[in-house]
Order: C-alpha cells, then structure tokens, then sequence
C-alpha cells in the first residue's frame, strides 16, 4: 500500500509537467545514482523497447495516448536517468519513471498529457502572463512604421545586415519602452509561447533564468535536418542561418550553462557545431558542453580574429560557411605529435589575459598575483580561527558569481541560511535589518546568480559529497566548488585510523576532481594549533605536505598588525602554480556590509617573485611560504 502512495504521489509530480529546478540532494541521502547500463538491463526487463542515441536513450512514451502517438519520444538522459517526453512534456528522475512503469503494468492509466494551467505554479503563470502582455506590445522589427527609426535600431544593435526576412522568419520584436529585441519561446508541439527574452542594455527572461529553458530557433528546424550549430546568443544564430542556411539554434543562457533538459530536443542530429562565442571562456564553455553532447558528433569554431562571433562575422564580410567547414573535431583519440596541439598553444600565447581566468571585481590587487580565476584548479585557503575565513571566501567567490561563474557551496560549518544571508548582506553592501522594505528587491537581484548550495551541514561522507558535485557538475555546469571546511568532512572515513591518511586521500580526490570536470575547487582547511603570536605559513595547513604539493593556490588570511595600522587582516597568496607570483595585501573589513573589498584604492600590494625572494623558503612542492613580514 505504501508502495503503491510513493508512485502515486511520483505521477503526481510528472503530471506537473513543468521544468523544475531541480535540488540538490538533502542530508541524509546521498545522489541517486544509476548507469547506463542498468537503465538498459531495466528497460530490457521490463519490455521497453528502446534505441541508443547520443546523449539519450529513446523509447516508446508511456505518456502519450492512443496508438498512434508519436514512437520514441520519450528521451533517458544516459548519464542522470532523468527523462523528458518531447510529445506531452511530462519530466521527472529515473525513479518517477520506474514508478510509472510499475502503474502500467498494475494496468493504472498513465499521467494525463494535457496541460492542465491549475496545476502549475503560480509563478510560471505570471511569467507567462507578463510574457504574453509584453509580446502583445513590442512591434515587428520588420514592420516599424518609422523608417529612420528601423534604421537607428538596426544601428544601435549592430544587425545592419541582417535582412527583414530573416528576423521574420525567426520573429524577432522590438520593445519601444525598454529600448529592446524581443526573441520568443515557442513551444515545439503545439507554437504556444512560453516565454521570451529582452536584450536591450541588460537580459531579461520571462520565466526567470532557471525555468528559461529556450532552444531559440527550434520550431524552425525540420524533422529531417541532421546538422546544427549551436550559438551563445540569439542574432548569432539569425546571423548563422542567413548566412549559410544551416540550421542554428542560440542557447539559453550561452556559454553559462547547457542545461541537460534540453538534450532530448537536439539528438536528431549526427553532427553539431559549437560556436559560442568569441573568447577563450566561450571556447572553454564549448569543450565541455561537448562532453554532454558525445564528443563523436561535435566539432568548435576555435575563437580568433578572423573567427570572430557569427554576428561579427557578417558585418564583416566574413565567409561564415568556410569558417563552419574549418570547425575542429572536439575529440581525438590521442595526441601524436606537436602538430595538433600548435592551435591550442597559439590560442593561449595570443589570449594570456583570458588564458589567465576570471578576473576579481573587488580584489584587484588579487589580480596582480593569481592573474585570474581558472577552471581545473585547486585552491587551499586557511586561516586562524575566528578571522573571518568563511565571510571572505562567501565575497570572493560572489565576486566570481555575478560575472557569471556558476558556483556550488557546500558549507559544513555554518548552515545555508546563514551563509545566504552573509552573501546577501555582501551582494548588497548594505544592512537589510535596517531595510526591510528593500529585501526584495534585493532577493529579486540575488536570485538571478547561478549559485547553488549543498544541503549538507556536519560530518559527511567524501564519496557522497563528490557524487553530489559530479551531479551538479552535469545538471548545473559548475565551475567553482566551494568546500567549508575539510575537517568537517572527515568524521564518517572509515579508509585507515590515521587521520592524516584520510585527509590525504580527501585531498587527492578533489584534486582529481577539479582535474577531470575542469572544475576550480576551493577547499577550506583550518591550520594547526600554533603559537598566536606567530603568522601562518604554508606548513601550519593542518595536515602532512600533501595539502600544499596538490594545491595549484594557497591563500592565507592573516589577522596581525601591518604598518600600514594596527589590527587589520591581509591576504597572503603562498603559492601560485601558474606564475609563481607571490605576496601580501590588507583587507579591511566593513561590518555593516560583511566586505573585506571596502577601501577601494587603499591596498597596497606587497609582491614577491618567488625566484628572488631571499626571505621566501621553498616548500618541496616548490611553492613558497610566506615571508614572517608582510
């Protein structure tokens, strides 16, 4: 009886048939996780019928009805489970989809595929209401009654040269009010709208980010078509199709994320082409979106002046399609000599500011040291207790977040509602106690950030905690993880009695783990009981060397005097892999904002090379401690 309430109560949920932002997992439980293998030897038991495609397995729906529904439109993500069905939009995890198989074989009918507005949320019924109201006032770009002002608008958005027949095939309107393009979300079953886009000074969705979910363009590709490009922004793909005719199709948040709710929609094609952008991120962005796609079928436009985006491309007077057929396989099966990686090296000789990372908007003097925040690190930070370690990294890693770095917390120590409201009193640089009346507006703004949290809290498992990342890895395209704190996570090991053992091996993993997911892990190790009076080095990471050997980064926030003024805390970079700079720079900290980023203007930048530094001692990993002055 309770079984049959659990799948119950799981049709439930996919009678919803929204796309949900999914969560992560919550404490006690850790990521369900099923292969590919055993989705198939499921099917296979079951009686499915089912053919492999490239990121999906297909199958019959469960959810359509009648005998002649649509074959195979229901979409198995191979790597999570989850599954979509293209023809009644019913969703949900590989565990929904075992609960609906149970009902059909208890002869119980199927989830209803109509879409019953009562149903969804209140939320997604105002989005698609001012949505709807919006598109109803914005005008044909092709149609202003204003000659002069078509021209001017054309001007202002640089598609001079997209023709009036492109932007009504592909129905883009102009907003007068706000001064922006309009692009639509259409449905594909049915040509409703579900939402829409505003790009004039800023973007705006409607539904917000995360339920925006719009393969721009799709309603006008063909069942037939087997050759796609993939764009970071809408005019690209205008650009694209005008230019070669092939079909493109412009990603919802470009080079942000490729969220996996969108695979079932792009596995008719045998070939797809990636061209984000125009920098080394886009390019980047590209290689990994390549892996969910199947790196078999994918091919990059590698990012240059003369491949410049498709948008730029045309305004030049560029040959899109000869720039399409140079496009470079995104897998190989090895590297055989310097030939093929001489367009890697070029591309990182030729773009060393994007080569260095994201750049900190509140720690410029970071700047001067680490060069940037780069995927596939690892960083170790520490400090002494009390110091404020957690409140820093919450404004260092927020700092990354609203340009766009797609972050996952996972905070041991202090839990998410703490967390969230020091983030936000940071995002704000004010007190909201003081301000009530302004914290929506605020949360509103806060909201829109790909920022993520671990449910977690107290002692975890490590491989529960890395199966949680990798998911949030592929459901998300997280690029930094934070981890607060390391000791935390150590009391569940059960690999040796030796603690220093079990921390190496955490350490070793989240090393491999930022390694092949391309990732920047910031890992939070509190130090060794010391002397107070001394300031911390690399050696006082609690721990054996292993910390500072694996780490690319080691930062150290000391709290002692600086001639500068009494009792005021510094960042110590300890270690930089990537060019060997280090040295010292004050933080001061601002209470009613929680920043340590306040006095702009102020710090002063104490660099060392590591090479000259008499006063610098060399690890044997090679970094460098810091000097016992600042």
């Amino acid at each position: 009886m309770m079984m049959m309430v659990g799948m119950e109560q799981a049709v439930g949920r996919m009678r919803q048939r929204r796309f949900k932002r999914a969560v992560l997992p919550e404490p006690a439980a850790s990521v369900p996780a099923v292969s590919v293998t055993e989705i198939r030897r499921y099917l296979r038991e079951q009686g499915l019928p089912f053919h492999d495609g490239h990121s999906c397995l297909h199958a019959p729906s469960l959810f359509a009805p009648g005998p002649a529904a649509p074959p195979f439109t229901l979409f198995i993500d191979k790597t999570t489970g989850g599954f979509l069905c293209t023809a009644t939009l019913a969703e949900g995890t590989w565990q929904d989809l075992q609960a609906a198989v149970e009902l059909r074989h208890r002869g119980l009918p199927p989830p209803s595929p109509r879409e019953d507005e009562e149903e969804e949320e209140e939320e997604g019924r105002r989005a698609r209401e001012a949505a709807r109201r919006i598109w109803e006032r914005a005008l044909p770009l092709w149609e202003l009654l204003d000659e002069e002002e078509s021209r001017a608008t054309k001007a202002a958005f640089g598609i001079a040269q997209l023709a009036d027949a492109t932007l009504k095939r592909f129905g883009v309107r102009y907003l007068r009010a706000a001064r922006a393009l309009v692009f639509p979300w259409f449905a594909p079953r049915d040509g409703a709208l579900r939402g829409l886009k505003l790009v004039g000074a800023t973007e705006e969705t409607f539904p917000r980010f995360d339920a925006y979910h719009n393969l721009f363009g799709l309603p006008l590709v063909g069942r037939r078509d087997t050759e796609v490009v993939l764009t970071g922004r809408e005019l690209d793909a205008l650009a694209l199709h005008q230019a070669t005719g092939v079909p493109s199709l412009a990603l919802p948040r470009g080079a942000t994320c490729l969220p996996p709710a969108l695979l079932p929609y792009l596995e008719q094609f045998k070939r797809v082409t990636l061209w984000l952008g125009d920098d080394l991120r886009s390019w980047e962005a590209a290689k990994l979106f390549a892996r969910k796609l199947s790196v078999k079928r994918c091919s990059l436009v590698r990012p240059g002046d003369l491949q410049p985006r498709p948008l730029e491309a045309l305004n030049r007077g560029l040959n899109l399609t000869k720039i399409l057929r140079a496009a470079l396989p995104a897998g190989h099966k090895s590297i055989v000599s310097f030939r093929q990686l001489r367009e890697e090296v070029f591309g990182e000789l030729a773009n060393s500011e994007q080569v260095a990372g994201v750049k900190w908007a509140r720690f410029p003097e970071l700047n001067k040291l680490l060069k940037g925040h780069r995927k596939g690190e690892l960083t170790v930070f520490t400090g002494p207790t009390g110091s404020g370690k957690t409140t820093f990294i919450s404004e260092y890693a927020l700092d990354l977040c609203t340009q766009g770095v797609c972050t996952l917390w996972g905070s041991f120590e202090i839990n998410n509602i703490r967390l969230a409201k020091i983030m936000l009193t940071q995002f704000a640089a004010r007190r909201l106690e003081d301000q009530l009346e302004l914290y929506d507006e605020w949360a509103d703004r806060f909201e829109e950030l790909p920022l993520y949290f671990m449910t977690f809290h107290g002692q975890q498992n490590i491989k529960t905690v890395l199966d949680t990342m990798k998911h949030a890895v592929y459901m998300y395209d997280i690029t930094h993880v934070v981890v607060d704190n390391l000791q935390f996570m150590m009391g569940h090991e059960q690999l040796s009695a030796d603690r220093l053992a079990a921390q190496d091996f955490i350490i070793g993993a989240f090393r491999k783990f930022a390694t092949e997911n391309t990732c920047h892990i910031t890992l939070i190790i509190h130090p060794r009981k010391e002397d107070d009076e001394k300031e911390l080095q690399t050696a006082s990471i609690f721990g054996s060397a292993k910390a500072s050997q694996e780490a690319d980064n080691v930062l150290i926030l000391q709290d002692r005097k600086l001639t500068t003024g009494p009792g005021k805390r510094y960042l110590q970079v300890a270690k930089n892999r990537f060019d060997g700079d280090v040295g010292v720079f004050p933080l001061e900290f601002s209470k009613a904002s929680l920043t340590f980023s306040s006095s702009k203007g102020k710090a002063k930048l104490k660099k060392v090379k590591e090479e000259k530094a008499p006063s610098a001692k060399k690890d044997p990993d090679g970094g460098a401690r810091g000097s016992s002055k600042p």
